[in-house]
């Protein structure tokens, strides 16, 4: 299962995490999650960016980090071969920024479903034939 980083990260929010998110976390977690080459630098931003904006403390980004670590997330070895032609493609015909169409791409090539709280994301992916949760 593709999982996206706006999704991870509300598994870790105070303020967005659910019942839901956890389950379907647990679940993606369980059945293996695979994520495109760039999704490290994403989900450190994004805890970054909660940080200065006071949604949470260091303390909590540093946990939430090592939570994910054990999740044995799968980093696509082939995220690069595709960002100059099917990646850029589903980014121009969708309205995407470049790394949102790289889980998009993803999902498609793997046949597999994507987490995503992106509607713009969800919305292509839906398009695209792929099973998109929550």
């Amino acid at each position: 299962m593709v999982v996206d980083s706006s999704f991870m990260l509300s598994a870790f929010m105070p303020d967005e995490v659910s019942d839901v998110t956890e389950t379907l976390l647990g679940d993606a977690v369980e059945a293996g999650v695979v994520v495109p080459s760039h999704w490290h630098c994403e989900v450190a931003n994004a805890f970054n960016v909660a940080i200065r904006r006071k949604r949470i403390a260091i303390g909590d980004r540093d946990g939430a980090l090592k939570e994910i670590a054990t999740f044995g997330v799968e980093i696509d070895p082939e995220t690069n071969d595709h960002i100059w032609g099917a990646t850029l493609r589903l980014a121009d015909a969708n309205g995407l920024t470049v790394y949102d169409a790289a889980y998009l791409e993803l999902a498609q090539r793997r046949r597999v479903p994507l987490l995503t709280l992106d509607r713009p994301l969800a919305d292509a992916a839906r398009k695209a034939g792929i099973e998109v949760l929550p």
